[in-house]
């Protein structure tokens, strides 16, 4: 007997969706177009739920390896890391998703669709979300977000795991506002920031989904915008995947917006607009859409077709994929963890070392007192969406691992999030105790190891304040960038005993210490380091492995006027259009080994349409083996429109043992050399254009602080 066709693998994937909605009722095809699809079992349809997420690894759903936090993927500053990332991500998703279905758990969680990665703009440091996100600057942001998708889906005729690109549009916090708020933007800043990575992965990567904002952009909810979904997504780029809603995003259109009227309308807009998939429950109201007139029998089996059409490219539907052999044998492997580890060095980022006073020396045998809130903290490990690693190693497992005849002393010294307003200053507080205590203790110590930071309880997605006390966190997002009370106020008492103190800040976001950062002997941030970040945090320390993170977002003074959090207006924002110095500048990391550049080698001139190619030396000068991320910025001379400062075009991570020198070979794509113009148009023009590269961007800052220009060279496009 022949197979019916949505059986035929012979078939494009489709012809074989079409014909299998085409079989359902209009029932069956209206239930699909929820993120708890049930089973059609006369057509052999499985349960699916679409929703799941792996930003760091697979989460929610028990073990997984746990890696870095986005946005310490994104300190890497290596499209390749984060690609292997993905690929491991993609592996334990199957070998999950393969057990779970065994089992006959097709739940929440353990499906094959992850609503990853997010490739939102971190434009605000206060934005609790930002963590999730690969940092402030659309080509980085482009580079590793491509980079997660290929890894992620595979590089075969089926889709090994299926990614999605949030949030679609214009969607950068305040958290407390996210279900009422209008994001009013320019069309310049639209296709010059917030759009380049979205473009990126649906025309190059193919990413598979692309989810809708909860925010309106421009007056038009994100998830039933004709201007985002039809205009650009669908018409535009040509995007053939499938749209979701962001989960119960659809109500607010009526509850938040006030764009309809109630559910039947708010339903209506969403589906005609393009949005095929609801997380939530609104889509139970398909049917009654249909009677009132709203929605026709076609809308509903089209946004099915699109959603079988998934189904089909991950397999769900053939006899069998490559990947039917996966199994928890598959997850959180020795490997894995092994990986996990490197990505989190890679992923350290040292702001700070005074005349050199890391590493540390791993034979070291005095006390240490090992200190602070986030010290013995698995959730500062984790950051949000994350899954559960069957090992975790907090900064003071590692570093009993790695000062092994070190007298280690700890203590948390205060509460993470307190904040001390009015008389809570003048009462002798649990927290003075703490504090008073760790003065003890650090006064009867040769080194202190202050760990500050924070966790997802206190930044992260919409969150409701604690009652009974002030709180730090505004909804989920920072106040600005400063600590909490409480640990500043430990920060400040620890360095006023004059003991040599090394920080180590962890937290998702960027921080200031204005007066103590200059007392400290150094600093090194970690963007919540995932389940092995204890031991990479330590290895750094002491000299296992030279720091090479770069900072994805901007560190700002916390004094600095900062515009408003509602204002979408680029201008006076993240490194590109900046208008004052920054405390640490974008793409800025210190290294235990120093590096010369020599020889950029480049054209004169290139065509409109040509990227730009050139090979550039470097020299490890030091005796300690290292990576080095280098840096290429161009900068526009003869613009006819406001340009960036300068522009991130390409990221290049190369390995050198002591004293080795390489020739690299780069290419910046044109693509980050066009200009946009008021309309938000992309266009090339004509004139002089000049590249830096080197460690860092070319600000005085940058300069300052890392000691050296980068290399520079003009060049013209013709």
């Amino acid at each position: 007997m022949d197979k019916l066709p949505y059986l035929d693998e012979s078939l494009s994937d489709r012809e074989r969706a079409e014909d299998l909605v085409s079989r359902m009722t209009l029932e069956e095809a209206a239930s699909q177009m929820l993120y708890t699809a049930p089973a059609i079992e006369r057509l052999g349809v499985p349960e699916f739920n679409w929703w799941n997420e792996a930003l760091h690894g697979v989460a929610r759903a028990g073990l997984a390896t746990v890696f870095p936090q986005a946005i310490g993927l994104a300190a890497t500053f290596d499209p390749e890391t984060v690609h292997a990332v993905a690929e491991i991500i993609s592996t334990e998703a199957r070998a999950k998703y393969n057990a779970f279905s065994q089992k006959n758990d097709r739940g929440i969680y353990k499906g094959l669709t992850f609503w990853s990665p997010n490739i939102n703009i971190f434009r605000d440091p206060r934005w609790g979300r930002g963590q999730e996100t690969f940092g402030e600057d659309p080509m980085l942001t482009s580079a590793l977000g491509d980079a997660f998708v290929r890894g992620l889906q595979g590089d075969g005729p089926r889709i090994k795991a299926a990614a999605c690109a949030k949030h679609f549009a214009v969607h950068s916090g305040p958290e407390s506002l996210r279900h009422e708020f209008d994001a009013v933007v320019s069309d310049k800043d639209l296709w010059e920031t917030y759009l380049p990575a979205f473009e990126t992965l649906v025309t190059e990567s193919k990413v598979e989904g692309v989810m809708g904002a909860y925010n309106r952009t421009n007056g038009e909810p994100c998830c039933g915008s004709k201007t985002l979904l039809q205009d650009i997504l669908r018409g535009k780029w040509a995007f053939d995947g499938y749209i979701t809603s962001d989960c119960w995003a659809i109500k607010d259109f009526h509850t938040g917006h006030g764009v309809t009227k109630g559910p039947l309308e708010s339903v209506a807009l969403a589906i005609k607009n393009g949005c095929n998939l609801n997380c939530g429950n609104l889509y139970f109201q398909i049917l009654a859409c249909i009677q009132a007139g709203l929605l026709t029998e076609e809308d509903v089996r089209s946004s099915a077709v699109r959603l079988m059409t998934t189904r089909m490219r991950l397999g769900q539907f053939d006899e069998k994929t490559p990947w039917d052999g996966l199994n928890y044998d598959d997850v959180d492997t020795p490997e894995s963890r092994a990986f996990n580890e490197t990505v989190a060095e890679r992923s350290l980022v040292l702001l700070k070392n005074d005349d050199g006073f890391l590493p540390l020396n791993p034979d070291y045998a005095g006390k240490v007192l090992v200190l602070g809130p986030t010290h013995r903290s698995t959730a500062a490990l984790e950051g949000n969406y994350n899954g559960t690693a069957g090992e975790y190693i907090t900064v003071l497992d590692g570093l009993k691992e790695a000062l092994p005849n070190a007298s280690i002393t700890s203590a948390d010294g205060c509460l993470m999030d307190q904040i001390l307003e009015g008389e809570l200053l003048n009462i002798n507080s649990h927290s003075d105790t703490r504090i008073t205590e760790s003065v003890i203790l650090a006064e009867k110590s040769d080194l202190v190891i202050l760990c500050l930071g924070l966790d997802a309880t206190v930044e992260g997605e919409e969150m409701h304040g604690r009652s009974g006390r002030p709180t730090y966190s505004q909804g989920g997002d920072k106040p600005g960038c400063i600590l909490p009370d409480s640990q500043r106020r430990l920060l400040d008492a620890v360095l006023a005993t004059g003991k040599p103190t090394v920080v180590v800040t962890i937290l998702g976001s960027a921080v200031d210490m204005p007066e103590e950062q200059g007392r400290a002997k150094a600093w090194l941030h970690a963007f919540y380091p995932g389940a092995q970040g204890g031991r990479a945090i330590a290895r750094v320390l002491t000299g296992a492995v030279s720091p090479s993170g770069r900072l994805p977002v901007t560190f700002y003074h916390a004094d600095d006027p900062m515009p408003a959090f509602t204002d979408y207006n680029m201008q006076g924002r993240t490194y590109r259009f900046l208008e004052h110095d920054p405390r640490y500048p974008f793409g800025y990391g210190l290294s235990y080994a120093s590096f010369e550049y020599s020889d950029l080698c480049i054209p004169d001139a290139i065509g409109c349409d040509d990227d730009l190619k050139g090979t550039v030396t470097l020299k490890n000068l030091s005796s300690f083996p290292a990576d080095e991320v280098t840096e290429f910025y161009v900068k526009d001379l003869e613009a006819s429109v406001r340009v960036p400062n300068v522009q991130l075009a390409a990221v290049i991570r190369t390995h050198l043992d002591a004293g080795e020198s390489k020739t690299v070979s780069f290419t910046v794509p044109h693509r980050w050399m066009q200009i946009v113009r008021e309309d938000g148009s992309r266009v090339t023009e004509a004139g002089r254009m000049r590249l830096y590269v080197g460690s860092s961007q070319p600000d005085s800052v940058s300069i300052g602080l890392v000691g050296r220009s980068p290399l520079a060279a003009e060049y013209e496009i013709k």
